[in-house]
């Protein structure tokens, strides 16, 4: 009886070490999302205020027209590699949540 309470014990104190590496390493990646999250944000701003700048001093509808076509072009290109960013860093996250977590599959199968 002692033993397998030593061994509850010793579980239950696995989990929670597990537990808390796994909410730390979700803190900080989820912080570094953020942080990207608010940056892409700074710069599409800054970039759509520059080009707003560029559209109200065109001097013709062509230029106009120009201007808006090559931002277009521009934020697509910065979108999708901002997206593919993200999607890897939410991979990542979840690899490293999952990781102290790795040890227990061993264990929890039953033995034949």
């Amino acid at each position: 009886m002692i033993k397998n309470f030593d061994e509850m014990q010793k579980l239950s104190k696995d989990n929670v070490d597990a537990t808390m590496k796994s909410f730390a390493s979700m803190s900080k990646a989820t912080q570094t999302i953020a942080a990207e999250v608010a940056d892409y944000s700074k710069k599409s701003f800054e970039d759509s205020t520059k080009v707003l700048e560029k559209l109200f001093g065109a001097k013709s509808f062509e230029k106009a027209i120009e201007i808006q076509t090559d931002y277009a072009k521009t934020a697509y290109e910065g979108f999708v590699a901002q997206a593919t960013k993200m999607g890897e860093m939410y991979a990542d996250l979840a690899k490293e949540t999952y990781k102290p977590y790795e040890g227990f599959v061993g264990k929890a199968t039953p033995a034949k």
